[in-house]
This record gives structure tokens, C-alpha cells and sequence, in this order.
């Protein structure tokens, strides 16, 4: 195994020199309740941390998983790589196709389970497809409008679950879990296309991820 070394350096967040990864972000982020590692592959990687937990303990996290993060890093810009273009014309025609369809469908599956949000958004990026800010705005990426209805619902309504619990620990997972079956149940009896295998006993949340993994953001 070679041998890894980097270093420490002090700014408004620590920044850890990795020598293979680069510049490894120890963040301390008030949402967060527990350690986590976002990987994306041009903004890096990202520790977030709960403002008491100290610096050394997020190093010590992302150092136990050193090897999944390069890993994960390889990957990542492999698809980047293989990742399809568009022109500009497509991208504002996608734009144009989301602001109308996605801010309603957005308040239809509020409504339809109890939540309340602030303002949404259509942005468009390579980083995710949805987001939920501490205040309770909702941004969405205008590449849902080329998913079928029950991954764009289900990117949705991960963000909802997020006005309630703001990190994707237990209860997060339960709540979701629960609202991805529910749904799709209520899509399939709508006469709507669900995914094959969907159903009773089936983890819906961990089918619709990986669905959505077959997908890539342009």
C-alpha cells in the first residue's frame, strides 16, 4: 500500500493536502448531525461536520475511507467524461419546459404529503439534481424534465423530506422510504409507469436511487 501524506493547513475551513486527492474541505456545517464525504468530480471532496465535533475527528473519518473516496473519485470523472453534450438552445429549451412544468408538480406532491415550502427554483448544474436550503427553499435541476414522472417525483419529494429533517440519517431514510412506496402506489393506480419490480416488500427508496443513477445531469 503507498504510503499517504499530506498536510494540514488553517483558513476559514480546514483544508487537508492530499497528496493524491488534492485539496480535501473539513467544513463544519450547522444541518449536520453526524460526519459525512461528498465527492464530486471537479469541486473535490468535502467533510462536513457538526460544529462540536473537532477538525482532527473529520480528518481521522475521511482518512478511514481514503481508499472509497479515490475509488468513488475514479468513477465519477469517468462518466464526467463520457457524459453526453448539449448545445445552448437545448439547455433553455429544457429551462423553458421546466419552469412550467416542475414548480407545479413541486406543489402537487406538497400537497399531497403534508409539506410546506418556500420558494423554489430551477437551477441548472452538475452536481445534483435537487437541493433544500436551512430556510426552506427548494431548488430543482432542469434535467428532471428528461426523467420519467416517478424519478422526478421521487428527487422531489427527497427534498420535501429534507424541510423535516435536514441530514440523511434514520429518520430522514424512514420518512422517504415510506412516502416512495406510498406514491408509487398511488402512480401505478393512476395508470402511470412505475419501475419494474416495484411493490409490496421492496425497498422503493433504494430502487429509485439506483434508477436514478442510470441517468446522468448534462
Amino acid at each position: 500500500m503507498p504510503e499517504i501524506s499530506g498536510k494540514l493547513r488553517a483558513m476559514r475551513e480546514k483544508i487537508y493536502d492530499d497528496a493524491d486527492i488534492g485539496a480535501v474541505r473539513l467544513r463544519k456545517n450547522p444541518r449536520s448531525r453526524r460526519i459525512s464525504i461528498r465527492v464530486h468530480p471537479i469541486r473535490g471532496v468535502t467533510v462536513s461536520m457538526p460544529y462540536l465535533v473537532p477538525y482532527a475527528a473529520g480528518l481521522r473519518f475521511f482518512l478511514s475511507r481514503r481508499e472509497w473516496v479515490l475509488g468513488a473519485l475514479e468513477r465519477q470523472r469517468g462518466q464526467l467524461a463520457s457524459a453526453p453534450s448539449v448545445s445552448e438552445e437545448e439547455v433553455e429549451m429544457m429551462r423553458r419546459q421546466a419552469k412550467a412544468v416542475l414548480p407545479g408538480r413541486l406543489a402537487e406532491l406538497a400537497g399531497m404529503y403534508g409539506f410546506v415550502y418556500g420558494q423554489v427554483r430551477i437551477k441548472h448544474n452538475s452536481s445534483n439534481w435537487g437541493s433544500c436550503s436551512a430556510r426552506g427553499n427548494i431548488n430543482l435541476n432542469l434535467n428532471l424534465v428528461r426523467l420519467p414522472r416517478y424519478l422526478s417525483d421521487y428527487v422531489m419529494l427527497h427534498e420535501l423530506c429534507h424541510l423535516r429533517h435536514a441530514d440523511h440519517g434514520p429518520a430522514f431514510h424512514a420518512l422517504l422510504g415510506t412516502l416512495c412506496w406510498r406514491h408509487l402506489e398511488y402512480l401505478a393506480g393512476a395508470g402511470e409507469e412505475v419501475p419494474a419490480g416495484a411493490g409490496a416488500g421492496t425497498d422503493c427508496e433504494r430502487l429509485l436511487s439506483a434508477e436514478l443513477r442510470r441517468f446522468r445531469l448534462v
